[in-house]
């Protein structure tokens, strides 16, 4: 097996994991997988690569719990990357709904108008070509080339990462940003048949996401704890401490974004006053979020709608503009693209 040597010297662990005993945890893995996995729709056979591209760019960062029905609506409608690109951008965030970060969103509308230009409307095939598309990043085009066109792809997210610091590395959690090392091992123990490597990208994955999990691992339901885990062996030693400060996500921009968006996504557009009143108290941290969101392409302001327009006496009208208590306008609201 190519790479296992390097696998030898990366383990640091009193179990070294010798090309048998990581050819023996890539078999246990896959078997383990062809009775445990979830039975998700881009999954299925007839899943389109498009359908897939578009699950790994919503499962980022986002549990599949959440994603399912919003992929089923998000493929119900827009089933081909023609559809999407030529939705309405509204439109687009509406169904986005509540997953978060929705600027993947325009993303990946952005993508699908690619596909259509430069590629006939079909997902291009080779991760140089998918990484070219705009949000497509070296995770997604390897999940794609593995999951949806079933060639070796060295695909590596935290879950992978995880179970390979366990099982390889002796380790509890892997190193707090993807490194070289990861990417050695993960390359190393990569299999070199092209249907071994895809199934093994799968079943690893589904490992890290069900039973090799972050907080609480069950490793009695785990197939590697038999087949000489390092982490098991060393008596699953604690993680390193990690000393780096956590914002609490009650009270950031992140937050408030979120409220502005769903206030957007109800009604289309929102006043000068139900946004100030999102926080009275911090009428800055309002126009902060704001100006983000309008750099971010998520939102424009209201009076843009008219502003260009015409009325029968020749003036441009402004619907969403109010008279302040001078008589100046106010600012304008927001809508959605």
């Amino acid at each position: 097996m190519p790479g296992c040597d390097t696998v030898l010297r990366m383990t640091g662990t009193s179990t070294p994991s010798t090309p048998a005993m990581i050819d023996a945890m890539i078999d246990a893995v896959i078997d383990w997988y062809r009775s445990s996995a979830r039975v998700l729709p881009w999954r299925e056979p007839e899943a389109s690569a498009w359908g897939i591209l578009v699950s790994e760019v919503m499962l980022q960062q986002t549990p599949v719990v959440r994603v399912l029905p919003r992929w089923q609506e998000w493929m119900r409608r827009w089933p081909a990357p023609v559809d999407l690109a030529d939705a309405p951008t509204a439109e687009v965030l509406r169904v986005w709904d509540r997953l978060g970060y929705p600027r993947r969103a325009l993303r990946l509308q952005d993508c699908a108008r690619q596909i259509v230009r430069a590629h006939g409307g079909e997902v291009p095939r080779g991760e140089q070509a998918l990484r070219a598309l705009p949000g497509i990043g070296e995770y997604t085009a390897a999940a794609v080339t593995a999951f949806a066109h079933h060639e070796r792809a060295v695909v590596v997210d935290t879950n992978i990462r995880r179970v390979l610091a366990r099982a390889v590395r002796g380790r509890a959690l892997p190193d707090r940003s993807y490194s070289a090392a990861e990417r050695v091992l993960a390359t190393s123990v990569l299999p070199s048949e092209r249907g071994r490597s895809v199934a093994w990208n799968q079943a690893v994955m589904e490992l890290g996401a069900l039973v090799c999990t972050a907080r609480s691992p069950r490793c009695e339901q785990c197939p590697l704890q038999a087949r000489g885990c390092a982490w098991v062996a060393a008596g699953r030693p604690a993680p390193e401490e990690d000393t780096r400060r956590r914002q609490a996500f009650e009270g950031t921009d992140r937050q408030l974004r979120g409220r502005i968006m769903a206030l957007l996504r109800e009604h289309g557009e929102t006043s000068p006053a139900a946004l100030a009143a999102l926080d009275p108290e911090d009428p800055v941290r309002v126009e902060r979020c704001i100006r983000s969101l309008l750099a971010d392409g998520l939102a424009v302001r209201a009076g843009e709608e008219h502003a260009s327009g015409a009325g029968a006496g020749g003036v441009g009208t402004n619907v969403a503009r109010e008279a302040g208590a001078d008589g100046a306008a106010a600012p304008d609201g927001l809508r959605l693209p």
